[in-house]
């Protein structure tokens, strides 16, 4: 590799140079979900996009500590501090502890992404397993005088925070920005100011998720968690923090607040943000409730979608679009994807089964340096700033390469051939993360294999009309010896497989 590895930082605003604070180790922490619902199109883009860089990274060398939270506490119902807890709320609907409604999830979860194929994180916390951190959090920030109590509930004092740092660095937001999209709420319930957020909440009679504190029985706000937990398994700075775009503001916004309210500096280096998936224009989520659920989308199980998609074409589908571009879901595109993986592994299987070592007369030959030329195009394009659309785009003239050598336009010789194998090896299934699909493979392999039959067995109607009772019965008995059980009828004839 030539080239070092350039990502784009949302706190900078430019791609810069990634150097990571240790030498050799990276300490990365993504969002993970709230889960109190299956995860949808819009879950699953972050997921693959960070696990893409958590391969990367392991791929070039860096030993990477990968930390993605489960919220299963705090995220209340307009991610802000009014509303009832999204967990507490279906599992007050369903008549379940609310433990029960975010294992359920949970463990959904950990299903869709390994079918995703994205790896495990190395460390999954639960906010609910670190309400000691995020209460150590708060006490911090009202010892530097930048919380206050009101009721029971402690809160941010943005405004006083804003006096000596800067409150929407991330966002570009100014705080009169902020004030004046709350305006006609202001002065209203507890809080000083609108902007000001929950950093612990007093929980309501009716609350089912409590816990002892010094200001109440409540709970912690949303924001606590990813700060407390990435400090306490990444430490007071770390490289990364990755989450989707719709994150930046309040949600990142208020965790450097609460780390430079706490610790006077910030914890993070480099914030990574992935775009949207938008359905109609308009962003997918479950707060629009234009979402389709991931477990949907296998199955073919909602009104806008014309067929099931296995989770590689899902995969592929967002690995073809650059991680920080926004990308529209339509049947029409995911199609279009289908048969684009399908292309490239059908390349990958010419290519292993592809004979070397034997030259075509008068043809060209696909020389080592072709695939040095490959690899390195592949680095540079990973290289600046994770572009998968661009490796894809390598990856299919190999596949065009590899067709001219199977339609004898070109040669190759046997090293050579295992060179190109490894490079597509290591960028379409280490660090792209894609997989064969076994279940688009059978599926196909079905519909070949009835259509075969079903093509000798009209040869067989055709020989009877034409009272060709040799063919017809030789057709019959050999389909037979296979293990077809034939049955003529008025209508024509049907065959099962008897074994």
């Amino acid at each position: 590799m030539t080239q070092p590895l350039i990502i784009y930082n949302t706190l900078s605003r430019q791609k810069e140079l990634f150097r990571p604070l240790h030498e050799g180790r990276v300490g990365m922490y993504v969002c993970g979900p709230t889960v109190y619902g299956d995860a949808h199109l819009g879950h699953a883009r972050p997921a693959i996009t960070f696990d893409l860089l958590f391969r990367y990274l392991t791929h070039i060398g860096y030993k990477v500590r990968y930390v993605r939270n489960i919220t299963d506490v705090g995220h209340l119902e307009h991610d802000a501090d009014e509303g009832e807890d999204k967990i507490a709320k279906k599992a007050r609907l369903e008549q379940l502890e609310p433990m029960e409604v975010a294992q359920y999830y949970t463990n959904r979860f950990h299903e869709a992404m390994e079918a995703l194929g994205c790896l495990p994180p190395s460390i999954e916390p639960h906010a609910t397993g670190h309400i000691i951190e995020q209460q150590q959090l708060v006490d911090e920030i009202m010892k530097n005088g930048f919380a206050y109590e009101s009721n029971g509930s402690v809160y941010f004092d943005v405004e006083k925070y804003n006096q000596q740092h800067h409150y929407g660095i991330l966002s570009g937001r100014s705080l009169e920005n902020i004030k004046d999209a709350s305006r006609e709420l202001s002065g209203i319930g507890e809080k000083k100011n609108q902007a000001d957020f929950a950093l612990w909440k007093k929980a309501q009679p009716e609350h089912i998720m409590r816990w002892p504190s010094p200001w109440s029985q409540g709970f912690p706000g949303w924001h606590c968690e990813c700060t407390a937990m990435g400090r306490k398994y990444l430490g007071n700075h770390f490289d990364i923090h990755g989450g989707g775009m719709d994150l930046v503001f309040p949600h990142h916004e208020c965790e450097i607040a609460q780390a430079v309210a706490s610790q006077g500096d910030q914890m993070v280096h480099y914030w990574m943000h992935n775009n949207m998936i938008t359905i109609d224009g308009k962003k997918m989520g479950k707060s629009y409730n234009n979402f389709i659920t991931l477990p949907q989308f296998f199955a073919g199980d909602h009104e806008k979608l014309s067929q099931p998609y296995s989770p590689m074409t899902i995969r592929f589908f967002i690995l073809q679009a650059h991680y920080r571009s926004t990308v529209d879901f339509s049947n029409e595109a995911l199609q279009a994807a289908e048969k684009g993986l399908a292309r490239l592994m059908e390349g990958w299987k010419n290519l292993r089964r592809m004979a070397g070592g034997q030259k075509v007369k008068g043809t060209p030959a696909v020389e080592a340096a072709y695939v040095e030329q490959l690899r390195q195009q592949c680095y540079d394009a990973m290289n600046d700033d994770l572009a998968s659309p661009l490796v894809i785009s390598h990856l299919f003239d190999a596949c065009r390469t590899v067709n001219t050598v199977i339609d004898k336009k070109a040669s190759i010789t046997a090293e050579v051939a295992a060179s190109l194998t490894e490079v597509f090896r290591t960028f379409a299934f280490d660090i792209l993360g894609l997989k064969e699909d076994t279940a688009q493979g059978n599926k196909a392999r079905e519909e070949a294999f009835s259509a075969v039959v079903d093509m000798l067995l009209q040869q067989r109607i055709q020989a009877k009309a034409e009272k060709n009772w040799v063919l017809s019965d030789k057709i019959r008995d050999d389909l037979a010896a296979l293990g077809f059980d034939v049955k003529d009828t008025k209508d024509g004839c049907t065959w099962t497989l008897n074994k």
